[in-house]
């Protein structure tokens, strides 16, 4: 595989988790049990925020809902808004965060941004920063420290994500003509962020599902050649159904946020095998700053 900034930034995923780790105790401004909230992010970040949501209901720490930053409902009361953004530029989030008077909190990779001007609270994290156009490491080192403050031990996930880049990457993922990825839960936020960097890596067809939706309709383009990924448990029967279609069903044993980084490599690898610079992906930029009047 060549050189470039994305495949180190991939392979630097678990150090960056180990040291976000050691940076918990001094997180300021997350959500306490009970408040009703509102996460907000762009593109991977709105994909992250989707999974943090689930995940802060589903333990039963309060109402929280997920949005990309342009689609915020001003007029429903939050008790917080939590916005991820990795520069800290993203012309929707810098303005969601300047325009609320509800108490705010930033995840960013960037200290003393535009966005953070705005946020009343913001945790910086500065190592998970990226040259990348396309998200890894901010992404999953974001959802890591969301999970961890929500008191779920993720230690044990560093460990996983060192043995992911280890993991051969099969031939069969970089040739397949078609990827679905499927989730469920706090998983759905990983398997759209899969797909999309498909996309943005290797200009590859690729779809994302909630995996009880899967059999009404999206199952119809299954066929020998294309891949259906899940992100956590399969539903009963999903497996046996996608397999009679000639298409290849993949899951894993391993914490989904590490099914992600692997994810990453192989749309790398995808990138490659296609004569594509993951490093410098078709009319992207590595942040959307809108002029005046977009």
């Amino acid at each position: 595989m060549p050189d470039n900034a994305t495949i180190a930034e991939v392979e630097s995923q678990p150090k960056t988790w180990q040291w976000a780790l050691s940076i918990l105790p001094s997180l300021e401004g997350m959500p306490a049990d009970g408040e009703r909230v509102a996460v907000v992010g762009c593109g991977t970040s709105w994909f992250m925020a989707q999974s943090y949501a689930a995940l802060r209901e589903a333990r039963g720490q309060g109402e929280t809902d997920a949005f990309t930053a342009s689609e915020f409902p001003a007029g429903r009361s939050y008790d917080r808004v939590v916005a991820i953004s990795r520069s800290g530029t993203t012309t929707e989030i810098v303005q969601l965060l300047g325009a609320t008077a509800t108490p705010t909190v930033l995840l960013t990779a960037v200290g003393g941004s535009p966005a953070g001007a705005q946020a009343d609270h913001q945790v910086v994290l500065d190592r998970a920063d990226e040259s990348s156009v396309v998200q890894t490491r901010f992404a999953t080192t974001a959802l890591l420290v969301l999970r961890a403050s929500l008191g779920e031990d993720v230690t044990h996930l560093v460990g996983q994500a060192e043995a992911a880049l280890r993991y051969e990457v099969d031939a069969a993922w970089t040739e397949a003509d078609q990827l679905t990825f499927l989730g469920a839960g706090w998983t759905n936020g990983l398997a759209h962020e899969a797909a999309l960097k498909f996309r943005e890596s290797s200009q590859s067809w690729t779809e994302s599902y909630p995996a009880m939706e899967y059999r009404h309709g999206p199952i119809s383009i299954a066929q020998p050649g294309r891949i259906v990924w899940m992100f956590g448990e399969p539903p009963e029967g999903l497996a046996d159904e996608v397999t009679q279609t000639g298409a290849t069903f993949r899951a894993s044993e391993h914490d989904p946020l590490v099914q992600l980084v692997l994810l990453h490599r192989v749309a790398v690898a995808r990138a490659a095998a296609k004569g594509l610079d993951p490093d410098t992906p078709r009319h992207l930029s590595r942040s959307v700053i809108l002029s005046a009047g977009e």
